[in-house]
């Protein structure tokens, strides 16, 4: 057999890149038969393993088949680094696309409504967000769509009642409303940043407006609490046994809470203090004003720009274009995003987080106002010989107090009176607008069926009225008198107010009965509708005599260091 050259072997199809060898004198210094090994491939496989490869781009590229002469050829390499960067192409792009799918904190490229946070469009009229055609191009041409309200903002500005959040207001939804799911999803994004929380509660209705699920938007971030609306409170309130009262509750909810601060955003009462907090805990981050719905959050930040507005000439420009303020629940409609801050970070109103079980949730949009006292509380106490409801049910001289009688707070609230000691008085804090009437129990259900809409409002009028569902929701309080020196509980109703329970102590009371009351039970009944939900907590200490009964416990060092300071 015929030795064979090196020629021989060499092939455009075996080489990479048709490699071609320019001087031939090279191969007759090895024209000696040799015996060589090579690997020959198979184009049809290469190019059929090649597109399989690029169809299933997302696997790693295969290993190395050997050493040697067994090795990968050059044009193997190349397919293979080829496969990896379209592989990495791919996971790129993905990479990025679950980067948008994460929850963003304000959407830059969507204009929005200064006054609400809903997105701006022009197709809509009844939604949120509707702006004038002509308006909002003439506003987009000259890049002012900053500066646009839209035209349910105009009408609540106006002191029209429009709600937009499905399922308050006595609305079920519709097409123009938003969900409070919804609202609550746009705040989801705050657990995973890192910001300062200023967390709104109203201190009318304390345990309605808490949030009991603050933890799960809030996250571990720090929280600087708000207690809003105390100039409301009783004429004479002493304002260190209502901010020991607020930490003892507070701190029994277990949240990451720096410190409390009584304020008041008519009269800035405590506003200043909250300015100076959050300069001094900010430290670079955002700062987000976070409260249940119509809590005060926007009327808050009016406030507080107005008194940094005094030393930061960012803040006074910001005033210009603040939140819109209503008694509607539901008014922010979306994040607003407010430059108040001279060394960075952004302050943002946010949508309020809507709680069924209040009394906002359930009566017409038109009652709204009603809800909300617009003056200092003053406690109307039953019995009493100098009230009288008009009908002569009011006062009471029986010798067995208020048993056998029941209370109607409005249309809103019914007090059965089962079992309480003759000298047992209930005073109600709420807005004055909601009467308060005494019928003898066995009447009760026949004056409420008469009178509901007129002399029981809300909910008014007579069609609101045969709309209306009822007290659907009965709740059995068993109360314990422990002290005759002070009033034994509160009970709250979430979105209106609270009842104070106590014994009048007359300096004819012998110490037996003294003792006997000491001893004994209060049996009631209260009656509100289906969601709305009763609270029995600590008594609240108002007026002129809640410094005489207030008790301030005494603290270990230990408690003293992690306890939160409160501020007025």
């Amino acid at each position: 057999m015929a030795p064979k050259t090196l020629s021989s072997f060499l092939s455009p199809f075996t080489l990479p890149y048709h490699l071609t060898i320019p001087n031939t004198k090279l191969l007759n210094l090895h024209s000696k038969s040799t015996l060589i090994l090579c690997r020959f491939s198979q184009p049809q496989k290469t190019h059929q393993k090649a597109t399989v490869s690029e169809t299933q781009s997302l696997d790693p590229p295969p290993e190395p088949d050997g050493i040697g002469a067994a090795a990968p050829t050059p044009g193997d390499r190349f397919l293979e680094r080829h496969r990896s960067f379209e592989a990495a192409k791919v996971l790129l792009k993905e990479k990025k696309k679950k980067k948008k799918e994460k929850p963003v904190k304000v959407s830059t490229n969507v204009a929005c409504c200064y006054g609400c946070g809903a997105p701006l469009q022009t197709s809509e009229p009844d939604a949120p967000g509707y702006s004038d055609p002509e308006t909002y191009a003439l506003k987009k041409k000259h890049h002012q769509l900053k500066t646009v309200i839209c035209g349910r903002c105009k009408l609540l500005s106006h002191g029209h009642m429009i709600t937009a959040v499905g399922g308050n207001g006595g609305y079920s939804g519709g097409k123009q409303f938003i969900m409070a799911e919804q609202l609550r999803e746009k705040l989801a994004h705050l657990r995973h940043e890192r910001a300062l929380i200023v967390k709104l509660v109203d201190i009318v209705d304390f345990n309605g407006s808490f949030l009991a699920r603050v933890r799960d938007l809030a996250g571990a971030n720090p929280i600087i609490l708000v207690i809003t609306k105390v100039d409301l409170l009783p004429k004479g309130t002493d304002f260190n046994c209502i901010g020991d009262w607020v930490v003892e509750a507070t701190a029994k909810k277990k949240l990451n809470v720096i410190s409390v601060h009584l304020t008041s955003s008519k009269s800035l009462v405590g506003v200043t203090g909250v300015a100076s907090e959050i300069q001094k805990e900010k430290k670079g981050r955002d700062v987000y004003v976070l409260g249940s719905a119509n809590v005060g959050k926007s009327a808050f930040i009016s406030a507080l720009l107005k008194m940094m507005a005094e030393n930061d000439p960012v803040a006074a420009s910001a005033q210009k274009y603040k939140p819109i303020q209503s008694a509607v629940p539901g008014t922010t409609l979306g994040p607003i995003q407010i430059n108040a801050f001279l060394g960075g970070g952004k302050l943002y109103d946010t949508p309020g987080v809507h709680l069924h079980h209040r009394q906002a949730a359930v009566v017409h949009s038109e009652d709204l106002p009603a809800l909300a006292p617009q003056s200092r509380l003053r406690g109307q106490s039953f019995p009493n010989s100098q009230v009288s409801s008009g009908n002569g049910t009011a006062g009471n001289d029986n010798s067995n107090g208020l048993n056998g009688y029941s209370i109607f707070w409005g249309g809103l609230v019914r007090v059965d009176v089962l079992k309480v000691l003759p000298e047992t008085r209930l005073t109600f804090y709420g807005p004055k607008s909601l009467q308060i009437h005494m019928v003898p129990s066995d009447k009760a259900d026949e004056f409420y069926q008469k009178e509901l809409g007129f002399l029981l409002t809300p909910p008014t009028g007579k069609q609101r009225a045969d709309e209306w569902r009822g007290l659907e929701t009965e709740r059995q309080l068993q109360i314990k008198i422990e002290d005759v020196e002070r009033p034994a509980c509160d009970v709250a109703i979430s979105g209106l107010g609270w009842i104070t329970v106590e014994r009048l102590c007359k300096s004819s009371t012998s110490s037996n009965s003294r003792t006997e009351a000491t001893a004994g039970e209060l049996h009631l009944a209260v009656h509100v509708p289906k969601p709305v939900e009763i609270f029995v907590r600590p008594p609240l200490p108002v007026g002129k005599y809640g410094a005489e009964w207030y008790q301030y416990r005494e603290l270990t060092e230990k408690e003293e260091e992690v306890r939160p300071k409160w501020h007025f």
